[in-house]
């Protein structure tokens, strides 16, 4: 069998992270014509609007220790918003607050520069949910003009061009499983004896 693939992606907007899709829209896919990488499959999503790093994976045991809920590695993203935030809102998103019925918070939030109109926050999440930045952003009254994920823990976007993709290194790979592997011990449950 070949040897398993490891390939992070700069997902451009626009793009929806799916094989295929039922409505014709261009998929993530597209960046990889031409390339003969055999099957490889998205880790985790990021909608059409969003952008960013993306990892593939043709290692399905791989992924769901990185997408797993209680012990993926946090992940975070840089979001442009329509205003300038202030402490308040930035603690109550750390705090969370209930939308749909749902608990949505995040592991962190910070200014990282403000303009007259808008700002760009860090937001780092420990946990996965569909749009929940967008959500927990709009139960704030806050708009996202950009979303863009520049880390999956350890592993940053760096430098990567949009649209185009690289191998992950034997070094990254050992840290993602470092990462993956001290999530697991800790998440632990002790032996019982009865």
């Amino acid at each position: 069998p070949a040897a398993p693939r490891y390939l992070m992606l700069n997902k451009p907007r626009g793009l929806v992270t799916t094989a295929q899709d039922e409505r014709g829209r261009d998929t993530v896919y597209r960046c990889f014509e031409g390339a003969d990488l055999g099957w490889i499959a998205p880790v985790g999503r990021l909608d059409k609007a969003s952008e960013g790093l993306l990892l593939f994976t043709s290692d399905p045991q791989w992924a769901a220790g990185i997408t797993d809920p209680a012990r993926g590695p946090e992940k975070t993203y840089h979001v442009q918003v329509d205003r300038i935030p202030d402490a308040a809102m930035l603690s109550g998103a750390q705090s969370g607050v209930v939308v749909d019925g749902e608990l949505l918070g995040a592991a962190s939030a910070r200014l990282l520069r403000a303009g007259a109109r808008n700002a760009w926050l860090e937001i780092v999440l420990d946990e996965g949910r569909n749009r929940q930045i967008r959500r927990l952003l709009a139960a704030f009254g806050i708009g996202v003009l950009r979303l863009v994920r520049v880390a999956i823990g350890p592993l940053a976007l760096g430098e990567l061009p949009k649209g185009q993709w690289r191998e992950l290194s034997a070094e990254e790979i050992a840290l993602m499983n470092e990462v993956k592997a001290k999530a697991a011990s800790s998440g632990a449950l002790p032996d019982c004896a009865t």
